[in-house]
């Protein structure tokens, strides 16, 4: 047994000790024929193949005792570095080229990652230049556009193709379409068609033809393209045209420029080919009718207005089209005209503001050229300004009714506003005009008013007007249809009360009865007939005419002609009246500074009492005939300075009678205070002076009473003004008959011989004898009697 232990501790020995005879080598390397030799990491086993110590998508490196990994093309490590070594975590990712480098693949391609690398394949329509289907760019292709247009008829025989970047478009040839509307196409989705057959409605009320140009509009009767063969045809209405007779009669002098109208409208309604209208000659011939028609003609017949206004109104819509754009201005005499044209197949869009010296209209193109259905190919807008519409349009308001104890006054000139839009009675949106006040007032008391030619043959109507904004310089009105537009004002209105008619009617027949008595005196009396006494007599001749033309016409305003003539007539004896009245003034002049020739010269005194009043009424009436007669009364308008035609010559006779007076008045002083005055002469003179001066008083102060009348908020005024105006006959005839001694005596003579027949022949030798010691005794040939 312990044999046996002791072998087996021998062999043990043994063993190590051969073990230890062998010798050791370093990681990486074997020992070969006792030698320590490399050991090839990488080397490849058989049993194993597929084993790697670097991982996928690496490469191993062996080096002396080691080695390391390398990622393979398209792959980096996770680590960022170029190697690293299989005791790392480090592994190989793909990388993304695409997202590395954008624009690896060069322009008209793109880029495709694969694992690894990446390809680049063209856009569509482009090529490679390699004709490969995929490539990279170290192989240095690049890819070229594809002309499709050179393929056999891509875009079928009625379009063009044009051929574009990677790719191509189709464009159809002229008279021809695509129904979806489309300017152009590419592939076989769509193809053209005859526009004709596309679109059934696109010559609205006309025949479509196709031509080599393209399609062209034969328009049916009663329609127009305004010689515009593509465009649709849209109704035109020449009836207001073709009645050039009627409206001969009521306009004078329009008949050559409706005649030319009606001409012209007719061949764009019934020819098949019209030949294009010279717009601008046209229009401007349409002017100058119109500033005729406002100079010569007194429209004092509302009938007169509305042919007028319709007239001017078709005639713009005739004309427009025939202006070329953008438009033009026009400004003569009595109209100024903006017009505003535009082209196109497309509707415009956007704000349109026109504008004149006395007004603005701002209206949207889209509502300018209405609904696109009917769309004609062109757009106008026009604004035509009256300078002086508004005097004979003025008094025609229909059912209109003012505010109480107020009257309608237009405080703004007349405009016209057109558009090509053949639908305007009642617009989708408004449109906006701006007056500016005639008058500047600051009550808002405005309205906006439109001309309707079907109330009552022609009246202003607010009807689809309203007022946006007003104050003291303009007004803002919105209206949804479109015409001849206005602003009124409500005015204040002096009533005709009953007691000023009363008045008026009681004290005008006393002073016609007053001074009828004494103008039988001043004519019939010869003992006191002078030169004093003739100008006495044209005096109250003057005022008794003038009387009784206003008693009998001043509120005759029904026939404007006989008004206007009223008007004349008291314009002429009042002015007559203020004349006579300076004469004798001039005559006490004379005789206080002018020791002999004393007296005036019976022509010289009828040219300045009746001669001089004649001119400046034929004057004013040469200057403005439309003065005469207002829509109340037959008397001078008073708007603007025509009433100077009466103020000034009035005022002027007042201020010289008083300079005269002055003079005399200081010329009797010094007779009085000289050594030896004539005292019964002087004291004749003074007392002529002082009825002269009470005369001056009683007419110069009732027309300064006048001169308030007609402003607002004198009932006062009205009642001095119609006293002292009723009343003047009965004071002439108290200062010059009643208070003159010898005028009394031969009333009482007169009366006593009238009452006594039997006592006849005794006064008229009474009379003789008492008219020839008068004779004897006159001084200066004066013949006058104390006061």
């Amino acid at each position: 047994m312990t044999s046996r232990g002791n072998l087996l501790m021998l062999a043990l020995h043994l063993s190590l000790a051969m073990v230890l005879s062998y010798p050791s080598c370093p990681i990486g390397y074997n020992i070969k024929d006792q030698e320590c030799v490399d050991y090839d990491e990488c080397a490849t086993d058989e049993d194993y193949p597929e084993a790697n110590p670097c991982g996928e998508n690496a490469a191993c490196l062996n080096t002396e005792g080691s080695f390391y990994c390398k990622c393979e093309d398209g792959y980096i490590s996770s680590s960022q570095s170029v190697t690293f070594s299989a005791g790392t975590p480090a592994t190989c990712k793909d990388i993304n080229e695409c997202v590395e480098s954008g624009d690896i693949c060069g322009p008209n391609a793109k880029c495709h990652n694969a694992i690894p690398l990446y390809s680049c394949i063209c856009d569509a329509g482009f090529i490679s230049s390699s004709g490969a289907e995929s490539f990279r760019r170290s192989e240095n292709v690049t890819c070229r556009d594809i002309d499709e247009c050179q393929e056999e008829n891509p875009c079928g025989q009625n379009a063009a193709c044009f051929n574009t970047p990677g790719s191509y478009y189709c464009v159809c040839n002229t008279g021809f379409g695509l129904r979806s509307g489309k300017s152009h196409f590419s592939g076989n989705a769509e193809q053209c068609e005859d526009t004709c057959v596309i679109d059934k409605t696109i010559c609205g009320n006309g025949t479509c033809h196709r031509g080599d140009n393209g399609h062209y509009c034969a328009c049916h009767a009663g329609f127009t393209n305004y010689g515009n063969k593509e465009s649709r045809c849209t109704v035109l209405n020449c009836d207001v045209f073709k009645h050039e007779d009627s409206l001969e009669e009521k306009l004078p002098g329009v008949q050559d420029v409706v005649s030319q109208l009606a001409s012209s409208c007719l061949e764009l309604t019934e020819s098949e080919s019209p030949t294009e209208l010279v717009g601008e000659g046209l229009l401007q011939r349409l002017l100058s009718m119109v500033d005729g028609l406002l100079s010569n003609v007194a429209f004092n017949d509302n009938r007169k207005v509305s042919a007028f206004l319709d007239v001017v109104e078709n005639a713009l819509r005739l004309i427009g089209p025939f202006i070329k754009p953008p438009g033009t201005n026009r400004s003569n005499t009595h109209t100024d005209l903006e017009l505003w044209v535009r082209r196109g197949a497309v509707l415009p869009q956007g704000a349109v503001t026109l504008s004149s010296e006395h007004a603005q209209l701002d209206i949207q193109s889209e509502t300018a050229a209405g609904e696109a259905s009917f769309y004609p190919g062109f757009t106008t807008v026009s604004l035509l300004s009256y300078k002086n519409l508004e005097d004979s349009t003025d008094g025609f308001f229909g059912g209109m009714k003012p505010p109480y104890n107020k009257t309608f006054k237009i405080n703004s000139k007349v405009v016209t506003a057109t558009v090509s839009n053949r639908d305007t009675s009642h617009l989708k949106e408004p449109v906006i005009l701006t007056f500016y006040h005639l008058k500047q007032t600051n009550e808002s008391n405005h309205t906006c008013v439109y001309w309707d030619s079907t109330e009552e043959g022609g009246a202003w109507s607010p009807r689809g007007c309203s007022v946006v904004e007003s104050n003291a310089e303009y007004t803002v009105c919105s209206c949804n249809h479109l015409s001849s537009f206005a602003v009124l004002m409500a005015l204040y209105e002096i009533e005709d009360t009953f007691e000023l008619q009363l008045i008026t009617w009681v004290g005008l027949s006393l002073s016609l009865l007053c001074l009828f008595i004494c103008i039988l005196t001043f004519s019939l009396v010869r003992s006191i007939q002078s030169p004093r006494t003739t100008i006495h007599l044209h005096l109250c001749i003057s005022l008794f005419i003038a009387n009784l033309v206003f008693l009998a016409g001043i509120s005759r305003t029904e026939n404007r002609t006989g008004c206007a003539v009223v008007a004349g007539l008291l314009h002429y004896f009042y002015l007559a009246s203020f004349c006579w009245m300076c004469l004798e003034g001039v005559q006490l002049f004379r005789m206080v500074v002018l020791v002999f020739n004393t007296t005036f010269k019976s022509l010289y005194m009828m040219a300045g009492g009746y001669g001089v009043p004649a001119v400046i009424v034929a004057i004013s009436a040469i200057v403005n005939a439309k003065g005469y007669g207002t829509k109340r009364h037959c008397w001078l308008n008073l708007e603007g300075a025509f009433i100077w035609s009466f103020f000034g010559p009035a005022c002027l006779i007042i201020i010289v009678n008083i300079f005269f007076f002055l003079i005399t008045v200081w010329k009797l002083a010094q007779k009085f205070s000289s050594l030896n005055p004539d005292l019964n002469n002087l004291r004749k003179i003074k007392a002529f002076t002082i009825t002269a001066v009470a005369q001056l008083c009683v007419l110069g102060t009732m027309w300064i009473f006048g001169c308030f009348q007609f402003e607002g908020g004198t009932a006062a005024m009205s009642y001095l003004f119609t006293i002292l105006s009723s009343l003047q006959g009965v004071l002439l005839f108290v200062m010059h008959c009643l208070l003159s001694k010898q005028v009394r005596e031969e009333y009482g003579s007169f009366l006593s011989s009238f009452c006594a027949p039997q006592k006849k022949r005794y006064s008229e030798f009474s009379s003789s004898q008492s008219s020839k010691a008068q004779t004897s005794k006159s001084i200066q040939n004066t013949g006058e009697s104390h006061i």
